[in-house]
Order: C-alpha cells, then sequence, then structure tokens
C-alpha cells in the first residue's frame, strides 16, 4: 500500500528537482492542476495512470522509488562499458557455455519498457 503523504512527498521532491511550478508539471503530465494540488495535499491517493503520465514525462524518476521510496531519484546512469569489456565479457560467458553440457531450456529477453520475449530452441 502506497503512504499517501510520503508519496506526496517524494512527487514535490519530483517538481522541485525539475524546477517546475505544479501547474507546469501538470500540464507536462497532461493532468489537470487540481489533481496534482489534491495529490501533493494528500486529499486523492495516485491513481495508476496519474503514476504512469509522471514516468513517462520524467524518465528519470523511477517507479519504485515514487511509489515506496526504494530506489534512487534521479535514476542514476551508468557508464556504458568499452568494447573491450564487451568482448572479454563475451568471450567469457562463451567459454563457459561451450564447457557445460547442460541444454537451454528458454532465453527471456528483458526491455527497458517493462516487457520480455521469450524464446525456447
Amino acid at each position: 500500500m502506497v503512504n499517501v503523504s510520503e508519496f506526496s512527498q517524494r512527487l514535490q521532491k519530483v517538481i522541485d528537482f525539475h524546477d517546475e511550478s505544479a501547474s507546469s508539471f501538470a500540464e507536462k503530465i497532461g493532468v489537470q492542476r487540481s489533481s496534482i494540488s489534491h495529490v501533493l495535499s494528500g486529499r486523492n491517493k495516485p491513481s495508476l495512470d496519474f503514476v504512469m503520465k509522471v514516468l513517462n514525462a520524467y524518465p528519470n524518476v523511477e517507479l519504485y522509488w515514487l511509489l515506496n521510496g526504494k530506489g534512487t531519484f534521479p535514476i542514476e546512469k551508468t557508464s556504458p562499458i568499452s568494447t573491450q569489456q564487451n568482448s572479454q565479457i563475451h568471450n567469457e560467458h562463451t567459454s563457459n557455455m561451450v564447457n557445460t553440457e547442460k541444454a537451454i531450456e528458454k532465453i527471456v529477453i528483458f526491455y527497458e519498457d517493462g516487457s520480455f520475449k521469450s524464446y525456447k530452441p
């Protein structure tokens, strides 16, 4: 269950971080100004639609942080690994795969938007 007062504090932190007013924030996420006011005051609980609009408009906001304070804000981007490091990792994994006698049952690819695809050989 989302603690409404803590959620309101985190939402205010997002608004302040982006140097937005409640009106400009509401416009940016596509809701009425009163919706922002009601959520910030704790009068209304945020709807799933409201939360998703915040996440879509501000990609540096992490879902779990916004909902329950776990995680970081803003999202810390990790630096991409170099081509040489990537090649070393690939070679290590390839050599480990060749040495195993286990059969692959399923491969799952996870995408940043939360979707995934599953492949069976």
